[in-house]
């Protein structure tokens, strides 16, 4: 399996990092290309997301998610002005779909490249290379998770076309209050077994874990239902 994945090719040392080097650059040029040539992008609050790529403290990791119309919408999104589209080192980590992006060696190897950890859609969250996607979190790294659509993918970006990105602002967790509430009403048994790992690295048992999982999700989708709401009325103010 190890080799089928090739986590080898992921590393940062792989060829002295020539080829991931020379993969993202490529990407990060096709990105600019149909974001600012192909259509007109227009980003609102984009200052946010590069600071957060940049400039976050050492050790802290970022998780990103976003909607998409296309397959190939990540990464072209990340092509407009001002992003550091051909760093090699600031560019995310992206949980991608096994059976699209890994179908074969060159396939996979490319993707590898490209900082992309194979996913099974629909597995749940405890399967084979949730644990990369965790370490790279551990390392303070940038991870996207793949992203909710509405609809049927397009497999290629759309062209002449006006695209808006708006990014919203960046949520922080507090992980130590989330745990101590999540093990005062772990006694609750309204959560059915669904077999989650049986340790945690904070010695949770399963309770704890999915009241802490569900406290983290409803967060965001609190924070992703008021983005909604806000793009949408946005849009119309601007029409």
């Amino acid at each position: 399996m190890g080799g089928r994945k090739m986590e080898w090719a992921g590393r940062p040392s792989h060829l002295r990092g020539i080829p991931r080097t020379c993969v993202i650059m490529a990407v990060g040029a096709f990105a600019k290309f149909v974001g600012n040539f192909l259509n007109s992008t227009t980003v609102y609050n984009a200052e946010t997301l590069i600071r957060l790529v940049r400039s976050r403290p050492s050790g802290v990791p970022l998780i990103t998610v976003s909607n998409h119309m296309s397959t190939l919408d990540d990464p072209v999104m990340w092509g407009f002005k001002g992003f550091p589209t051909a760093d090699a080192k600031l560019a995310r980590w992206v949980l991608a779909a096994e059976d699209i992006c890994f179908k074969n060696s060159i396939l996979t190897y490319f993707f590898r490249l490209g900082k992309c950890i194979p996913i099974t859609r629909g597995a749940g969250i405890y399967q084979e290379h949730m644990n990369e996607a965790l370490e790279r979190l551990s390392d303070g790294a940038w991870v996207m998770p793949e992203k909710a659509f509405f609809g049927r993918r397009l497999p290629f970006p759309l062209c002449n076309k006006d695209i808006r990105i708006i990014v919203g602002e960046p949520i922080e967790f507090d992980l130590p209050k989330l745990r101590e509430t999540a093990m005062s009403m772990s006694t609750d048994s309204s959560f059915p077994s669904m077999g989650w790992p049986t340790a945690s690295p904070h010695r949770h048992d399963e309770a704890v874990q999915r009241r802490l999982y569900t406290a983290i999700s409803e967060q965001i989708q609190t924070v992703m239902e008021s983005l909604r709401s806000f793009s949408t009325k946005f849009f119309r103010l601007q029409r």
